[in-house]
């Protein structure tokens, strides 16, 4: 009887050494990088959904460049604060939800491109599989824009929470970034040239220490692996993925020096034309177009004015642009400061400089500071500003 104890311990003893010891194995693989999680998948949640096509019909100019693609874009409208919002949804940032009305109403007013900011881990599960729901929801919202013939830049915005850029997150963030996009790249893979993919909005460390400032080689080095990620994870979704035009950001989408020369371009060596566009974000000058107690007044003919648009963009030229790859300011705007003339002088002049080096712009409409459409009446608060903004892109 004591002797078939002692094996019985014994026993339970060597069982719970190799439980616990593959337990600890288990855990040290699930925080490694597994190359298997980084490759395309056709995710199983969609394979049998049909989220519906634009009624507009599609075509795919397959051999389209990138500096041609952004040649056509005239100027973009952000639609902000909308299906980026969360963790409620659409209208829980203050805006209504969004209409074809709406959409084709920015079309009329003269934007021919258009950027929808989507923040997904909110309406995914703990294996980052999003939501039929969102999905559909995104679909349908894109396809407003493509049945009015709009260029459109679909990407991931807030989601920061899993997109991280530290040697010790990196290898989480990669697995979750893979499985985002190879679900976005499956839904999307037959739309038209006109569809951009955006990989990430404002790639940076949150309370990072150079979160502003243009970021550090460590988040410089796993920001451009994200990027080479990313474009394998499209390329590999088949369709016209496999020659859409993509575009990646540097550190924050900043205009910084340090973002600026900290970027690499990821390889792709599928297509013999380049089908990459650099995305880059400026409310400049800071003082004037981003703090809410700044300076109220801006003048073209002031040299302190003008010297923060023109110097980013000179930058941004230099860097790329000469290189034959095209740059998307995707974001800018001013702050309402009850300073509607100034801001359209500053809209007007902003725009136009950048035209001159092919830089189309996106003006960031969160419907509250930075407003500029009223989605209920489907009028513009600011009409002076709009005015602007198109003279300085005729």
């Amino acid at each position: 009887m004591k002797k078939r104890n002692l094996i019985a311990v014994i026993a339970l003893a060597l069982v719970f050494c190799l439980f616990s010891t593959g337990c600890n194995e288990q855990e040290k693989q699930n925080n490694q990088e597994d190359p298997e999680d980084l490759e395309y998948s056709i995710p199983e949640n969609f394979v049998n959904v049909n989220f519906g096509t634009p009624a507009a019909p599609q075509g795919f100019a397959s051999d389209i460049s990138a500096v041609e693609l952004v040649a056509g874009i005239k100027i973009g409208w952000n639609l902000g604060n909308t299906l980026d919002a969360h963790p409620n949804g659409e209208t829980s940032w203050g805006n209504p939800a969004t209409t074809k009305e709406m959409i084709t109403a920015i079309k009329n007013a003269g934007f021919n491109a258009i950027r929808i900011p989507v923040s997904w881990y909110q309406s995914a599960d703990y294996k980052y599989n999003i939501s039929e729901s969102r999905m559909r929801r995104v679909v349908e919202t894109v396809n407003y824009a493509a049945d009015n013939d709009m260029y459109i830049i679909l990407n991931t915005h807030h989601d920061e929470s899993i997109f991280k850029f530290m040697d010790k997150d990196i290898a989480a963030s990669k697995k979750a970034f893979s499985k985002i996009w190879g679900q976005i790249s499956y839904v999307f893979r037959n739309y038209n040239e006109k569809l951009i993919f955006e990989g990430l909005n404002e790639p940076r460390t949150i309370g990072g220490s150079r979160e502003w400032q243009g970021g550090t080689p460590e988040e410089h080095e796993n920001l451009n692996s994200m990027h080479q990620l990313f474009v394998d994870i499209v390329r590999a979704s088949g369709g016209n993925n496999v020659k859409r035009i993509l575009m990646i950001s540097t550190y924050a989408a900043s205009v910084e020096p340090a973002a600026v020369n900290g970027l690499v371009l990821p390889n792709d060596p599928s297509n013999t034309v380049k089908k990459l566009i650099v995305s880059t974000h400026s409310y400049s000058p800071w003082d004037f177009a981003g703090v809410g107690n700044g300076a109220k007044t801006w003048s073209k003919t002031n040299s302190s004015d003008t010297s923060a648009i023109t110097s980013w963009i000179n930058r941004v030229n230099t860097a790329f642009i000469s290189k034959g790859i095209p740059v998307i300011a995707g974001e800018f705007g001013a702050m309402n400061k009850e300073n509607e003339d100034a801001r359209a002088e500053w809209a007007e002049f902003y725009v136009n400089e950048a035209k001159k080096k092919g830089i189309p712009c996106f003006i960031w409409d969160d419907g509250g500071n930075f407003k500029l459409f009223n989605r209920s009446s489907r009028t513009f608060y600011y009409p002076k500003i709009l005015a602007g903004l198109m003279r300085g892109v005729q």
